[in-house]
């Protein structure tokens, strides 16, 4: 039996990279889709949302020069296509995925509803939202946020390369160590990076948990649907 039976599965564009750096690593990619469809078979729902840095990200094109605006439309459109790509490797192991966009643009995936996301969802498909939130000035953290929420997902699975929340940096500091769970209110207090202020507060606010853990390590996606304690849950 799944730990859990709705998830929202928040992925990182930049962990598409794998070991070239740049674009859609092919390998990587269809880890992730072997990995998704294992959970799926075991009659989890899964929502996914995922980020586009390995394309295009907005404030960092901001940085040097673009407006804000396009910038972060530009951001919005990358996760499109890293949304395709996913789609396109669940189909090829047999797993049916919807794309649906936070901005109209038939036929390349339909436009976003809950009830649309929802239906899908209980037909066994995994459902892919992109776009964002389709405004700018939001990261796909609060698009994944409202997303999880919308959907009415038991938890929100946010896989990164780092195995949990932890003191500090494990990259930068090796005395850091490593949360099994922490509070909002802790991430708060001891100024952590889990996810932006927006969408952290978000799912305070309306009582989804997060789980971190790292998914670029084959296995763990089904690992955690386990049960298997291999990252941090933050709750209220």
């Amino acid at each position: 039996m799944a730990k859990f039976k709705r998830i929202l599965l928040k992925l990182s564009g930049e962990s598409l990279q794998g070991e070239q750096g740049y674009g859609i690593d092919v390998r990587r990619l269809n880890d992730y889709a072997r990995q998704i469809k294992e959970v799926v078979d075991m009659g989890v729902q899964v929502g996914i949302v995922i980020g586009g840095g390995n394309i295009f990200r907005g404030l960092t094109g901001a940085g040097k020069g673009f407006d804000r605006v396009r910038g972060d439309q530009m951001g919005m459109l990358a996760t499109v296509i890293n949304s395709l790509g996913l789609s396109s490797a669940l189909g090829a192991i047999g797993q049916k995925a919807t794309v649906l966009t936070a901005i109209r643009m038939e036929p390349i995936g339909e436009f976003y509803t809950k009830w649309k996301a929802i239906e899908a969802l209980e037909r066994g498909e995994v459902v892919i939202m992109s776009g964002g939130t389709g405004n700018p000035y939001f990261t796909t953290d609060t698009g994944s946020s409202l997303r999880g929420i919308e959907i009415e997902a038991d938890v929100m699975l946010k896989g990164t390369r780092v195995d949990g929340v932890y003191t500090a940096d494990p990259e930068k500091d090796p005395t850091a160590t490593k949360f099994s769970e922490i509070t909002y209110d802790e991430i708060y207090n001891r100024r952590l990076k889990v996810m932006d202020l927006t969408a952290t507060t978000m799912c305070k606010q309306n009582n989804l948990p997060i789980y971190v853990f790292n998914m670029d390590i084959y296995g763990n996606l089904l690992r955690v649907m386990n049960g298997e304690d291999i990252g941090t849950l933050v709750h209220n």
